[in-house]
């Protein structure tokens, strides 16, 4: 499968000391070859040399680009959406889903190339007009995560592209069969545009040291890190230390609020796609869950009922919810957070290894339901994994309270019908998130907003509303079409 899947998209990957396991039955599916040091610094030189062109190519010609590689993608969908699952181990749906989160971003790109907007100033002085300008950084170094292994990719790629920048992309180490697939695509729309220079779009290949060497460049002017909140702290200082910009999407640890007034059925509903797909490993997965006193009762019994039901299996197999995590490291890390929870005084339903006599080398889990007196310290770390800690509130503001008393910052929602508890989630003093929803889970979040959060999050955006901004430089300009030369601030001299 992994050879006609490869075929597909023109590429092969039986070659390279780097080995590629899928998360499905443990079994290798491809090698591939790290990039060196040297290799590299070539590319980045290549790339630093096609920004220099493709700067200069007007944006709306540049989406055309973007939008020729929508066309690819829609036509290569279905091969795509299956190489995701076999590579991550999401379920097929939402390996499809992803390759549409991709021709969505590509559409929402090439009308933005006909957008990049700036502004026109009153200036104080007479015969004087100001404007501010948007112009291309420079080439951006996008470095991905496993979990969405070519969303995250096409959000920041499709608005750099259209921005003038060209794109070095370093995909983690677990899922690199999927980056070559989604490169080759680029490759054939590169061919089909006809005049883009060589080298716009590359992939580097490798584990940690690669991701260094591109954070450490000064050629490279935005860095895009989605990762762990480990990974964004020591990032982040290499890059500003060279006054680099970066767009950091880490860490979440994600809450609802689930009042008195919630229709219970949509809340449950949310709840249970929110904290098990993808197996837990959404940076928007739901992690934290606090359910009103008076409704605790009905809410958390139902909510272990339907856990009991979850189809856990193959994630190619129709009616599969929960596939594999993606690797025993991930399994290892949920153990010991269900243990820290355990000795804290939670109750656990559910937890532990599933489906071991027919995979043996894969790590598939029962999701755990964690009922918790307090948020202790183990509910304040993210692990990512399908763990929901539970607990009780009684006042709306203790909720918030301890809602928000987390490092991340990322999603968040609220479940009511009462009007005045959904504004005042939404209000600057309640959730505390980069995405606070009503009436709908945390995770889902739509190509058409800017997506990333706050506090270890990062801060950064990406993705929509004027997320592109972070992928150019801001200038203003101010032209002097009079005769005469008045200074600022009424200043006079003779010359």
């Amino acid at each position: 499968m992994t050879i006609e899947l490869l075929s597909s998209f023109g590429i092969t990957a039986s070659a390279g000391a780097h080995l590629v396991h899928s998360p499905i039955d443990g079994g290798e599916i491809g090698r591939v070859a790290f990039d060196d040091a040297k290799s590299i610094e070539t590319k980045i030189a290549r790339s630093a040399q096609a920004f220099r062109i493709w700067r200069d190519v007007p944006a709306p010609r540049r989406g055309e680009l973007v939008r020729l590689f929508g066309e690819e993608l829609r036509a290569n969908k279905a091969a795509l959406g299956r190489l995701v699952t076999l590579e991550a181990g999401k379920i097929l749906q939402e390996g499809l889903g992803e390759v549409q989160e991709m021709i969505d971003i590509c559409d929402f790109a090439v009308g933005l190339s006909r957008q990049l907007y700036g502004l026109t100033i009153a200036s104080e002085r007479p015969g004087h007009r100001m404007m501010e300008t948007w112009h291309p950084a420079g080439p951006v170094a996008i470095i991905s995560a496993f979990n969405f292994p070519v969303a995250v990719w096409a959000w920041n790629a499709a608005l750099a592209l259209v921005c003038g920048d060209s794109v070095l992309w370093k995909p983690s180490e677990k899922t690199p069969l999927t980056a070559l697939a989604s490169q080759a695509l680029f490759e054939r729309a590169v061919k089909r545009f006809g005049d883009a220079p060589m080298h716009l779009s590359q992939i580097v290949l490798g584990a940690r040291e690669a991701g260094d060497a591109l954070a450490k460049d000064v050629r490279i002017a935005v860095v895009s890190a989605t990762g762990s909140t480990r990974m964004g702290r020591e990032l982040a200082p290499v890059v500003a230390a060279r006054f680099g910009k970066s767009i950091l999407e880490l860490g979440g640890n994600n809450a609802m609020i689930v009042t008195p007034s919630a229709k219970l059925e949509l809340a449950l509903r949310a709840i249970l796609f929110s904290a098990v797909g993808t197996a837990g490993q959404r940076c928007t997965s739901l992690r934290r869950l606090f359910v009103h006193d008076s409704i605790y009762g009905k809410l958390v019994p139902a909510l272990k009922t339907a856990y009991g039901k979850l189809a856990i299996g193959d994630p190619a197999a129709s009616g599969t919810l929960v596939g594999p995590l993606i690797d025993k490291q991930a399994f290892e890390n949920m153990e010991r957070a269900l243990a820290a929870a355990r000795s804290e005084g939670g109750v656990v339903s559910g937890g532990g290894r599933a489906l071991t006599q027919q995979y043996p080398n894969a790590f598939y889990v029962h999701p755990a339901i964690v009922e918790m007196s307090e948020q202790t310290a183990t509910v304040c770390h993210e692990t990512f994994a399908p763990i929901l800690y539970v607990m009780r509130y009684r006042d709306f503001a203790d909720a918030m309270s301890r809602h928000n008393a987390v490092p991340q910052g990322l999603s968040s929602c609220i479940f009511t019908t009462d009007m005045q508890e959904a504004e005042r989630f939404i209000a600057a003093s309640g959730s505390d998130c980069g995405i606070a929803n009503v009436n709908i889970g945390p995770s889902g979040a739509e190509i058409g907003g800017a997506f990333g959060g706050e506090k270890e999050t990062g801060g950064g955006r990406e993705s929509g509303s004027d997320s592109w901004k972070a992928y150019m430089r801001r200038q203003t300009a101010t032209i002097n079409y009079s005769d005469a030369l008045p200074l600022a601030q009424g200043i006079e001299f003779d010359v």
